[in-house]
């Protein structure tokens, strides 16, 4: 009989273990493929992150000649729909283990089994399962130096194969879903976006495997430099597959590989405490600095999102993110820091914001990364480390090229002399604000305030 394989975080057609299934369980029958925009996602997701997504479906499409139906509402309803619509034994889905999709697969293979279904969970977006690798006592790790060891250690499958057999059902698409992604992908002033879909990433892959690994250790810091691979957000919507990536450096040795692995296992380490420890998706994983005093300042948190803190560092890392969907990770870095730091201001409110905007937002990476940096997470940085917005520029943007491209009113400033404009007599003729706060003064507040949650542990 058909089965149904729904697409979420896999928009791919290679190395895909749930299509394999789905397509032995079909035998000689046909495989419907559906993906389901929830307004629940969907609603809260900015203009850019949006675009990407509406693109990576499109795309997706193609790879699947076609035949791949978009619906919109909200997935329990609309999955067990499609069971009754094609006649389905079986639906396969991606196993998902972020605490808000695993209580969605829940609901939803509920609803399937009483529309007569069996539900079929096959496969990860990671290389390794979140909950797989522990430590000899069997319990998770919770510092990423050890668990990186130890998912080393353990390995990873191969790139599955594609199905020797696969017949797609044709289904005719939602014409609100279809309205949805035409309205996602012609939004004014959308910045050019890479070119979505499987085969767009894995030649990103490539080149970036032939020309950029080698300089990748030496200039993934360097945001003026075009040295990062950028497939981030092919991974979050799954185009490519870690495990793809893995296979292919197997054999290499340029000096940037033994970094690029490490980023990868950073990825998976976030997922698996995340699926250890659910409830730090959105709270502090560690609760030594409950105590912390915050602060809600409205103005200076707008300032802060839309780029206008006075900081041309913090600035320039905002201003690409409204405008492209994308930051470099050094500036995730220090915008986070001045967000938590110098604006007093609890994690969470930063971690929406560029969850709601990075067309590579992912809550495991995003929201833990956001907790590194405010002390309260995994492998948490000390407390009193504060991230300076000044020498953060001045070190990995020397020359000031990053900041003159984001910040257009100090395109006038030569040099590094970008990152202080109140030192420079012409610093402020272009409109460039002047700064909301003095990091000195908070980051001795940081300080204090730090030093007093702790005595009331």
């Amino acid at each position: 009989m058909r089965s149904l394989l729904w697409l979420r975080r896999d928009l791919r057609r290679g190395d895909h273990p749930a299509l394999l299934a789905a397509s032995g369980e079909a035998g000689s029958h046909e495989v419907a493929v559906a993906f389901v925009i929830d307004p629940a996602l969907w609603g809260p997701a900015g203009p850019v992150r949006r675009a990407w997504l509406a693109a990576s479906v499109r795309a997706a499409r193609e790879e699947y000649d076609g035949r791949l139906t978009v619906r919109v509402g909200d997935p329990r309803e609309v999955v067990p729909a499609l069971v009754r619509e094609t006649g389905a034994a079986s639906v396969h889905v991606t196993r998902e283990t972020t605490p808000a999709g695993a209580r969605r697969d829940r609901s939803v293979a509920r609803a399937v089994s009483t529309a007569g279904a069996a539900w079929v969970e096959t496969g990860t977006p990671y290389a390794v399962g979140p909950g797989v690798v522990r430590s000899g006592s069997g319990e998770p790790y919770r510092v990423f130096t050890p668990f990186a060891r130890a998912w080393r250690t353990h390995g990873w499958p191969g790139p599955a194969p594609y199905p020797r057999r696969l017949l797609l059902a044709e289904l005719d698409s939602d014409p609100g879903a279809e309205r949805l992604l035409d309205d996602a992908l012609t939004v004014d002033d959308l910045p050019a976006l890479p070119e979505a879909g499987e085969r767009a990433a894995l030649e990103r892959w490539r080149a970036f495997r032939e020309d950029g690994l080698t300089g990748y250790a030496a200039g993934r810091d360097r945001p003026d430099r075009d040295a990062t691979s950028r497939i981030s957000a092919d991974l979050k919507v799954g185009a490519l597959h870690p495990r793809t990536l893995l296979a292919d450096l197997a054999d290499e040795s340029a000096p940037g590989v033994e970094r690029f692995v490490t980023e990868l296992a950073w990825r998976e380490f976030y997922a698996d405490v995340l699926h250890h420890h659910p409830r730090s998706a959105w709270s502090d994983l560690r609760a030594g600095l409950s105590a912390l005093a915050y602060d809600t300042p409205e103005d200076a948190v707008e300032a802060w999102r839309r780029g206008r803190t006075g900081y041309p560092f913090v600035d320039a890392g905002m201003r690409q993110l409204e405008a492209t969907g994308w930051m470099h990770n050094r500036l995730r870095m220090v915008t986070a820091s001045f967000l938590t730091k110098d604006l007093h201001v609890w994690w969470p409110v930063g971690a929406r914001w560029f969850l709601q905007r990075l067309i590579d937002g992912d809550v495991a990476s995003n929201n833990h990364g956001w907790q590194w940096v405010a002390g309260t997470g995994t492998d948490a940085a000390p407390y009193v480390r504060v991230f300076n917005p000044v020498t953060q520029g001045e070190r990995f943007d020397p020359d000031g090229t990053y900041v003159r491209r984001w910040v257009p009113e100090l395109g006038h400033l030569p040099g590094g002399s970008v990152h202080r404009p109140w030192d420079h007599p012409k610093g402020y003729t272009h409109g460039y604000p002047r700064r909301i706060v003095d990091h000195a003064e908070e980051r001795r507040e940081a300080l204090r305030r730090y030093h007093a949650a702790r005595q009331l542990r």
